[in-house]
């Protein structure tokens, strides 16, 4: 079975700059849980999900460091925090979003789809033809493609 055959082919996406709560009303009211982000060709440039939204509510983590004559030793990336408080008080959704985005195309096989799926611990993957948004295929669509055959 082909992607093709069991994705949802009308995709609800969002732009990199609309607002977060837009994308907060989108995904309640449509009770899913991410949102392809794409440009004005309709390229998917990022993913934004609940989990991204809901980074904004977690604790800040300081880089771990120690002092040795007067000097600072981080034994983390001290850039992490700057990345991590630009995350949580992201405004637009290119603040927030995933930028890095795993697509498949719609002649990939079902079985490839699960795989990567499970292997990337991702919920949903955009399906791409020629580069464009055509669908989008979730664990769900997965399973209900299992429940039909």
């Amino acid at each position: 079975m082909k992607v093709k055959e069991i994705m949802t082919t009308e995709v609800i996406t969002t732009k990199k700059d609309n607002t977060v709560e837009d994308v907060i009303k989108l995904l309640v009211d449509h009770n899913i849980s991410g949102i392809p982000v794409v440009d004005d060709e309709n390229y998917v440039v990022g993913i934004i999900t609940e989990g991204d939204i809901i980074y904004r509510s977690k604790k800040l983590r300081i880089p771990s460091y120690f002092t040795i004559l007067d000097s600072y030793i981080f034994l983390d990336n001290p850039n992490t925090v700057q990345e991590q408080i630009k995350k949580m008080v992201g405004y637009k959704v290119e603040d927030v979003m995933s930028d890095t985005v795993i697509v498949v195309k719609e002649d990939e096989t079902v079985e490839e789809v699960a795989t990567i799926i499970t292997h990337k611990k991702v919920n949903r993957l955009p399906v791409v033809k020629d580069g464009k948004l055509v669908g989008i295929v979730s664990r769900r669509d997965i399973i209900k493609a299992y429940s039909k055959s």
